[in-house]
């Protein structure tokens, strides 16, 4: 039994990463405009796995359980993840009917063997294994993206001041990066091919990204324009002040590393190395270890 039960969980892990190519997506727009976007290279294929195909039947009966708010909020965060293994909210749906029954059924069998913790793993794991690739997909590619925007805005400052239009110039400069980022300028830029407006084509990127560092430059873009602030003056202060923000996280991060590697050491070194010095003080003394335990 556990042999098989640990067959299934492996084979339902593997579904989750088998297959990667490029697709093309449907963005809902404000004013209900169905857009077909270009996406990069990080976006990739709905590629229907097993584990997508055994589950897709009972995608709209998990759908419906979830009622319509939670569906737009997980649909919203699908997106900030970048679609990760081509995956979609029916895709998602498809997965937590398959991987909910195998981890209710391994919670079953662990459950008649009196294996309670294991149980509770099992439970666990059909709840929450979907949500773990999603939460990892969206912090992965916000990192990709705030290590790649300030040298991006640096280049894109010295094309526009080149002479080239902002427009023309995002287009340009978009080209020479890959990665999230530069997927979602393509985005954005495919967005106002098809007579969005500048303004809600860039809140829509802001919209799709989970990160402190693209809300920034799109409210600064967005406040330059309303004021007829110089592009490049206010390309060049937010690159600045995202380099300010990443000293102080980097700061704020080794402040907190800190007591960590002080507790650890206090937990674990101190102790391990006393004992050792008082093991080594005993051998080397040639006392007696046997009358110290009191045995003959």
């Amino acid at each position: 039994m556990s042999l098989i039960l640990g067959l299934l969980l492996g084979l339902s892990v593997f579904g989750v990463f088998k297959g990667i190519r490029m697709y093309r997506a449907d963005a809902k727009l404000p004013g209900d405009l169905a857009v077909a976007l270009e996406i990069g290279s990080t976006r990739t294929t709905a590629v229907g796995s097993g584990i997508d195909r055994l589950g897709m039947r009972y995608a709209p009966l998990v759908l419906r359980m979830m009622g319509p708010k939670r569906v737009n909020e997980k649909r919203r965060k699908i997106d900030m993840a970048g679609n990760p293994g081509g995956l979609t909210i029916d895709r998602y749906a498809a997965r937590r009917a398959v991987y909910g029954a195998l981890g209710g059924f391994a919670a079953f069998a662990m459950l008649t063997n009196g294996q309670i913790f294991l149980a509770l793993l099992m439970v666990a794991f059909g709840l929450y294994w979907v949500e773990v690739g999603i939460w990892a997909a969206v912090r992965q590619r916000r990192d990709d993206i705030e290590r790649t925007l300030p040298d991006f805005l640096d280049v894109l400052a010295v094309v526009v001041s080149a002479g080239l239009g902002f427009r023309q110039a995002l287009d340009r400069v978009a080209e020479k990066y890959q990665g999230p980022w530069s997927d979602e300028l393509r985005i954005t830029l495919r967005q106002m091919d098809m007579g969005v407006s500048r303004r809600q084509a860039f809140d829509e990127l802001r919209r799709r990204n989970d990160s402190e560092q693209v809300a920034m430059f799109v409210t600064a873009l967005q406040q330059g324009e309303e004021l007829g602030a110089p592009i490049v003056d206010t390309l060049i202060a937010i690159a600045a002040d995202m380099r300010r923000t990443d000293a102080q996280n980097a700061r704020r991060k080794a402040a907190k590393a800190v007591p960590k590697a002080t507790l650890m050491v206090t937990t674990f070194m101190v102790p391990a190395t006393m004992i050792l010095m008082v093991t080594a003080m005993l051998l080397g003394s040639g006392t007696d270890l046997g009358s110290l335990t009191g045995g003959e």
